[in-house]
């Protein structure tokens, strides 16, 4: 039921003093959600942590590791005053969305201007997902469920760039698989019942969505090691040919990887099989295809942190992933 009236905390007796940065409590990653009713579940946004601490005539917002970026993050300190809150600090990720309202890390770079794009800085927003001290009283002793509370009443109904991070009302298996479906990098599952604490910790749990399918070899570029692949490159079949979708670097040891350097030498291409502008890669005939175990699409079609898992011999194109023509920016 919708709530007609903001609550704030009631005050301290003695005004607890504001902490000039809070080292963030950071989730830990687990392979599968937990269960029962005392966690509660989110969406796990691709951005950067960020803490918005709002003094009297002063708004400033911290990264993860203490910087001040509250230039870069315009939107987020122009939205800051109109909260109300004399004094407070509100704990979440600035994030950029693409047109379907997921969060996109590649658009958030582009928007502070690490590359070129059509997203600018007024584009990133906030979304709050926790509350660590707000009109003088410090919040972080009080059960994550408590403290859930006053930043729902903080930021009910809002829309701007200071958004609250939905909590989902769903079993934790279910919502993952949503999520993973919906293209999203993962959800997080919180104590409802705990205080908050600095650093990473049990109470705060990450659930990741990876994905794994076949691609296919067609080159690698040297490491710097002797006699090592540096990166794999790898392509998808695309209509009639096939299409680059990156490179994949991690996921082997050195003697699996010099030993791959030895057969992809072994089959050198008359003709690279994909289009790459890149210097210095060694191209091979495409008849190997590499297990590859990833988190999604960036919005150039290029696979987002790839994990080399193993490599066989292509018996069909079939076997190697296909990007449909209606899956352009796919997720």
């Amino acid at each position: 039921m919708a709530r007609t009236v903001k609550q704030k905390p009631p005050p301290a007796l003695t005004a607890d003093p504001m902490p000039i940065r809070v080292d963030p409590c950071v989730a830990t990653l687990v392979d599968k959600p937990p269960a029962g009713p005392a966690w509660a579940f989110e969406v796990k946004w691709d951005g950067y942590r960020a803490a918005l601490h709002i003094e009297p005539g002063r708004i400033h917002i911290l990264t993860r590791g203490g910087h001040d970026w509250t230039d870069r993050f315009p939107s987020i300190a122009a939205d800051a005053p109109t909260l109300g809150a004399t004094t407070a600090i509100i704990d979440g990720e600035a994030v950029v969305l693409d047109e379907k309202g997921r969060s996109d890390f590649g658009l958030l770079q582009r928007a502070l201007g690490r590359r070129p794009g059509v997203h600018g800085p007024g584009e990133i927003l906030l979304f709050a997902f926790d509350l660590l001290y707000l009109d003088g009283r410090d919040l972080r002793r009080l059960p994550y469920a408590e403290r859930r509370h006053h930043l729902e009443q903080l930021l009910v109904g809002r829309d701007g760039a200071i958004r609250l991070s939905e909590e989902v009302d769903a079993d934790g298996a279910e919502f993952f698989r949503v999520a993973c479906d919906l293209g999203l990098e993962g959800i997080i599952a919180k104590r409802r019942d705990a205080p908050y604490r600095s650093g990473r910790r049990p109470e705060w749990l990450k659930i990741k969505c990876v994905r794994r399918d076949a691609f296919l070899i067609v080159g690698y570029e040297p490491s710097s090691l002797p006699g090592a692949i540096g990166r794999l490159l790898l392509a998808a079949r695309k209509e009639d040919g096939f299409v680059y979708v990156g490179g994949c670097g991690t996921g082997w040891t050195y003697q699996e990887s010099a030993m791959l350097r030895e057969v992809l030498n072994s089959i050198p291409a008359d003709k690279p099989a994909v289009t790459l502008a890149r210097k210095g890669p060694f191209f091979c005939r495409p008849m190997l295809v590499a297990d590859i175990e990833y988190r999604a699409w960036t919005q150039d079609g290029k696979l987002r942190h790839p994990s080399f898992k193993g490599v066989r011999e292509m018996e069909g194109p079939a076997e190697v992933y296909e990007i449909r023509v209606a899956e352009a920016g796919h997720s």
